[in-house]
């Protein structure tokens, strides 16, 4: 758990602010753009694909306001800074909070100086169009927090590997994509999230949950990704199975497959491990397909999805041992809790507090108290046509 962070009572002390936002003439927004924040939480260790991000930094300032929250090392920094300067936003991350999460504190920096209620968060492999961003922007007049779905484009091996996780967690609700967006209002009033989980998504839509908040998985609204490198795809295999341990269903089920390998291959039973791999691509295919799937994601990635949970059945067991060593690496530290549960989260803003969570807005924000909606786990989550689809 982080220290208690600064006194809620102190003013937000942003960072050094370069670029701004854009206006019309008499102050108020260009009729083409969108009252919407983009905040992209950065740290790199190397400049690969400045060009492509900074492209795409570039369309993005066409549509809505964006603010770089950039947690690079100090060379790194000036040579982002000089890329885009009077092009986004960009600062430092906000010292103050302290986590070792640094995403999460970049989110917190980011959503401080946000300059409109609707924010969207995005890691820098994320790829919206004027279409998505709209769509985010509607929704977020109805609920509180939105979890759109990515795909990979374009689908090398290790891409089209991973999607297969993608359509099974499409076909049982949704995936957890690289992106949400967060009214700004919502988010301050809950006095933020932890910075010391490492599963920073699904403990920000918990704590949205636990504070009564509404939430919307639309299925299908599909928002580009980059695909990562093979490197940091092969790095990420026993981290992602980590966060599973959040989640105790899907970590029973994970841990199960290798002892039902085990046990088919014992009885020579192969024809179970057959069938089982069948079921597994029509449960895939079913998310594929699901609210318009089939456009973005080619019959091929169905198949994936075997060779997929069986990986997670072996990084699973990995990632238990990591847990029982303390907690699995990030950057500099070891982070024990991949998230919080919502009864511990609503425990944590019970009286109007939430606890040993980073405080960092002022009272006076949190003062209006949270809404009455009982919230019992996360049933306030607006699905499938419930989330209405909204035109493009």
């Amino acid at each position: 758990m982080s220290a208690p962070a600064r006194d809620q009572h102190a003013a937000f002390a942003p960072a050094p602010v370069v670029g701004g936002a854009a206006t019309a003439a008499g102050g108020g927004l260009p009729p083409d753009r969108l009252p919407v924040e983009y905040v992209l939480p950065l740290r790199r260790s190397d400049d690969t694909g400045l060009t492509g991000l900074t492209d795409y930094l570039r369309d993005l300032t066409r549509w809505v306001d964006v603010t770089v929250v950039d947690g690079s090392a100090s060379d790194l920094f000036a040579r982002h800074a000089a890329a885009w300067r009077n092009l986004v936003r960009h600062v430092r991350p906000d010292p103050t909070p302290r986590g070792a999460n640094s995403q999460v504190l970049g989110v917190l920096t980011g959503i401080g100086l946000a300059r409109h209620e609707h924010v969207v968060i995005a890691d820098d492999d994320v790829r919206y169009d004027e279409a998505g961003l709209r769509a985010v922007h509607e929704l977020l007049d109805r609920v509180d927090l939105v979890r759109p779905q990515n795909h990979f484009d374009p689908l090398p091996w290790h891409a089209w590997w991973d999607t297969g996780r993608i359509l099974l967690n499409r076909a049982f609700g949704g995936d957890w994509p690289g992106t949400l967006a967060v009214r700004r209002s919502t988010f301050r009033a809950t006095g933020g999230y932890d910075p010391d989980v490492l599963f920073e998504n699904l403990e920000l839509v918990r704590t949205v949950c636990a504070y009564g908040g509404a939430t919307a998985t639309p299925a299908w609204l599909h928002v580009r990704r980059v695909p990562p490198t093979v490197a940091h795809f092969r790095g990420q295999r026993i981290r992602q199975a980590y966060d599973d341990q959040a989640q105790p269903v899907r970590l029973v089920a994970a841990l199960a497959v290798l002892p039902g390998v085990a046990a088919a291959l014992a009885a020579r039973r192969p024809g179970l491990l057959l069938r089982a791999a069948v079921a597994t691509v029509a449960v895939a295919e079913v998310g594929r397909r699901r609210a318009g799937g089939a456009r973005v994601f080619p019959a091929r990635t169905a198949l994936a999805a075997p060779l997929w949970v069986l990986e997670r059945g072996v990084c699973s067991w990995l990632a238990l041992g990591r847990r029982l060593r303390g907690g699995m690496p990030y950057a500099d530290a070891r982070v024990r809790d991949p998230a919080h549960s919502i009864r511990t989260l609503r425990r944590r803003l019970a009286g109007n507090g939430p606890g040993d969570l980073v405080l960092w807005v002022e009272s006076d924000v949190r003062a209006a108290g949270r809404p009455t909606a009982a919230v019992a786990g996360c049933r306030n989550e607006v699905t499938g046509s419930a989330a209405g689809r909204l035109p493009s």
